[in-house]
């Protein structure tokens, strides 16, 4: 047993070893889950006490004044690949890709990330059962709930499945680069055509990037450390 003095140095050597080993997943964790968690968090109670959120109307009021036909086929074309016609087929397909070539962990993160991210957006929709906005009569309207946005959250969970699969290799900036328009157009989408509030696609966003970063932090990175950082040899 080390002497008491030595403990304190001790304790600081390991946390630093840690630190300097596992530093890039707590910014992980906190940019990729607490912040949202929080983000997510303050939407939802606003939505639980039934409270108009400030920016909700404003923005869906501005997406209305610049409507017009060119901006109508370029919005129902990203609502459109955002998740029915686009984002499920993908999603579906990237998991049969990766089964195929026998990356059995990644086929088994990106089935649950996608797979969970929609059966939780179909939980959280039923909890909240906010109403769709009824400020216009939509072109392309909706008949389920509006927290959150199906669309974002499915969007926005292909997304980070796609880049943290990429991150690897040198592909990850061209999936960085496409997706970096991808998520956004396709939220932006939901609130031209008026069918979600601004909160209800900031609020998918926030679960997606919930969900996906645990799925990922728990199959790739679990915890493995024993007294002070050291590695658990009663551990696999």
């Amino acid at each position: 047993m080390p002497p008491e003095s030595s403990l304190p140095a001790e304790a600081a050597h390991a946390t630093g070893g840690l630190l300097r080993r596992h530093g890039w997943k707590l910014l992980l964790l906190f940019a990729g889950v607490l912040l949202p968690m929080w983000a997510f968090m303050e939407l939802a109670d606003e939505v639980h006490e039934a409270e108009a959120i400030p920016f909700d109307k404003p923005i869906l009021l501005f997406a209305q004044q610049v409507a017009h036909d060119g901006f109508d086929r370029v919005f129902l074309f990203f609502s459109e690949i955002g998740y029915a016609k686009g984002v499920v087929p993908v999603d579906i397909g990237l998991v049969l890709v990766l089964l195929a070539l026998r990356r059995w962990r990644d086929a088994l993160f990106a089935a649950l990330a996608t797979g969970g991210s929609a059966l939780l957006n179909i939980g959280t929709k039923q909890l909240f059962a906010r109403d769709r906005p009824s400020l216009w009569e939509s072109i392309a309207p909706e008949a389920t709930y509006s927290f959150p946005s199906g669309h974002a959250m499915g969007s926005m969970t292909l997304a980070l499945v796609l880049v943290l699969l990429a991150w690897p290799t040198r592909a990850r900036w061209w999936v960085i680069a496409a997706m970096a328009v991808f998520v956004p157009m396709v939220g932006l989408s939901r609130v031209y055509l008026g069918v979600h509030y601004p909160s209800d696609i900031l609020a998918g966003w926030a679960a997606a990037s919930i969900w996906v970063v645990g799925v990922y932090l728990l199959l790739y990175h679990p915890p493995r450390m024993g007294r002070f950082g050291k590695a658990d040899p009663a551990r696999p």
